[in-house]
């Protein structure tokens, strides 16, 4: 049985397993008998299936990637502009992918599972946002600055997750209310970086209490 899969085709027949059954594999053994691969094509590229499911989330963030390198305005963008494509494309992937993601997060019962199965595409995240060099007050403390920094990260994982969350709770036609909130929400989030202003603030809270999340 020398069937060699790709990681991109096993990934593939994992997520289709995951739709069709609505649980895990029994076992790997089992997973790439209906495969017709060995294990051993299986360990080649995951240690475990726990190890794919966050392979999952990170693929879906490269396939976004790849797309926003292929838009040529996109590496015109500022920051806050680059960020706001992000989101815009990220959750694109991620609908066409919609009952996938929805049977791999909305495990009520076990919350650090989800937030395991998001690790690498936190990783990956952080990355990009620390790439981007986002403007910020500076402050007059090396250490300080480590800290801001840090929680600049941290901020932005915490946007993203609370994002993904409202994705998954929105009914509106294509998600319409996904992109207005992507929108004041990135706005919001620049504005408290350098300013001063809370229109956005108020903008993005009117918006909040309108679909009654806090509620939620």
């Amino acid at each position: 049985m020398e069937n060699k899969k790709t990681r991109d085709e096993i990934l593939s027949a994992y997520m289709n397993h995951l739709l069709e059954k609505g649980l895990r594999p029994a076992s790997v053994y089992a997973f790439c008998r209906d495969l017709e691969m060995e294990e051993a094509g299986f360990y080649k590229h995951f240690g475990s299936f726990e190890a794919l499911e966050k392979a999952v989330f990170k693929a879906f963030f490269d396939q976004s990637m790849q797309l926003l390198a292929q838009n040529k305005e996109y590496h015109d963008f500022d920051a806050k502009n680059k960020v706001i494509a992000f989101y815009y494309t990220f959750f694109e992937v991620l609908k066409a992918n919609r009952s996938y993601v929805l049977l791999a997060l909305n495990d009520k019962k076990d919350k650090l599972k989800v937030l395991a199965s998001l690790s690498e595409l936190k990783k990956a995240f952080s990355e990009y946002i620390d790439g981007l060099e986002i403007e910020t007050p500076k402050l007059p403390h090396d250490k300080i600055e480590k800290v801001k920094e840090r929680s600049l990260r941290e901020s932005a994982w915490a946007q993203l997750l609370f994002t993904l969350r409202f994705w998954i709770e929105d009914t509106s036609a294509d998600f319409e209310k996904t992109d207005v909130f992507i929108e004041k929400s990135v706005n919001t989030a620049f504005a408290l970086l350098d300013a001063t202003t809370l229109n956005s603030v108020f903008d993005l809270g009117k918006f909040l209490y309108h679909e009654k999340i806090m509620s939620n």
